[in-house]
């Protein structure tokens, strides 16, 4: 299948550049260490051999990504599993989802796509901030990742959105795969997940002629909750809340962002799930034609939400903080008192990596149960 050239500048790779990029990567003394960690003990040159062998991104994603994710699994989580019971695993999906890991929301959701019967993973959207080492960039589109350009003017901002729309509607039906895409741009540093209107209008912007219910309806939409016990970045996105608290010009940088990805890799999450919320397809059809058009997208942005909202899994420590902020124990009945001081000596010990100068202990304590009690809260208004 041969692309249109307009994609090129964000589509991930295709199975005939593959091979000049494995060489590319395999020469990097970066990527090397990476793959001596995620393929421990296996000698150089057979992780060449086996890297050479894959002839599709799907191949090295099963060769490569899904035994790494695996070992995550095995050693840093309780547990990692998916209900997809509400779509069928024939189809294909655009999952919006919330955000809560920069490299693993999409990372689990490759290899759970696998485990719950899909014959392929998704292509995934992800932000040119991230890739400003040029090995993570070859390897992010060997990976089945599409670029999302940042920083933009006005101008550039709407040709882009037109791009990557375009390339999201290709993607689903002529390459018939999936995709992923965070419900907003960047995380939701407090968790409470809320969908962009400005997201569903790039996916509307492309895909040729039609209604906006009748592009979005092409793209297959699933709201897709991800839950995570415990959130490795939470002292970090509650120190980034002062610094920007203090000083609102404040800005991450690259190695901010480096020091995220790793946390979230390599620290304890606890149990893991993913929900899929039914297909909108349907439910847009509720949509009436005379609806305005900023509305369509408020009120696509709110279902989408619902969804997510009242799929959570919500565990004990979501409960235990919105206690504690409340100062009352309204929901003691979803913990028992041992859960409540682990839980406690857990934000102790998070609060403790927290380095600043002036650290606000009352307003990071007070950021981190917020971080855990938001999918508590939302869930509780979406399901009364």
């Amino acid at each position: 299948m041969k692309v249109p050239v307009e994609f090129d500048p964000i589509r991930p790779f295709e199975p005939e550049e593959l091979p000049q990029v494995y060489e590319r990567l395999l020469a990097d003394p970066q990527f090397r260490q990476v793959l001596a960690f995620a393929v421990p003990g296996v000698p150089f040159e057979k992780v060449r051999e086996k890297m050479l062998a894959c002839k599709t991104n799907l191949e090295f994603q099963l060769s490569f990504c899904y035994g790494f994710v695996q070992f995550i699994v095995d050693k840093l989580t309780a547990g990692c599993d998916m209900d997809a019971s509400a779509i069928d695993v024939e189809g294909r999906y655009t999952f919006v989802s919330n955000h809560r890991d920069i490299v693993l929301d999409s990372g689990f959701l490759d290899k759970l796509l696998i485990d719950v019967g899909f014959k392929t993973t998704c292509e995934i959207a992800i932000g040119d901030n991230l890739l400003s080492l040029p090995w993570v960039k070859d390897l992010v589109r060997v990976n089945k990742s599409f670029i999302v350009r940042r920083g933009l003017s006005p101008r550039e901002t709407l040709a882009a959105s037109r791009l990557m729309s375009d390339y999201m509607h290709y993607a689903i039906n002529v390459k018939n795969d999936n995709i992923w895409i965070a419900q907003r741009e960047g995380r939701a540093k407090d968790s409470d997940d809320r969908t962009q209107p400005a997201i569903l209008k790039m996916m509307a912007i492309g895909g040729g002629k039609g209604s906006v219910t009748e592009k979005l309806r092409s793209l297959h939409i699933v709201p897709l909750a991800i839950s995570y016990e415990y959130d490795p970045c939470d002292y970090l996105k509650a120190r980034e809340m002062q610094l920007k608290r203090d000083n609102p010009s404040w800005k991450k940088s690259a190695e901010d962002d480096i020091t995220s990805m790793q946390t979230g890799i390599m620290g304890y999450k606890g149990r893991v799930h993913y929900q899929c919320a039914p297909c909108i397809d349907a439910w847009l059809d509720t949509i009436g034609n005379d609806t305005p058009k900023t509305e369509v997208f408020n009120r696509i942005a709110e279902h989408i939400d619902h969804g997510i909202h009242s799929n959570y899994r919500l565990y004990p420590s979501n409960f235990i903080a919105l206690d504690e902020l409340a100062g009352n124990p309204s929901h003691a009945d979803r913990y028992t008192a041992d859960e409540r001081e682990a839980f406690k000596r857990y934000i102790d010990g998070q609060m403790a990596k927290i380095d600043l100068p002036d650290k606000d202990e009352a307003f990071l304590r007070e950021r981190m149960l917020t971080m855990y009690a938001n999918p508590a809260a939302n869930y509780l208004k979406a399901t009364r």
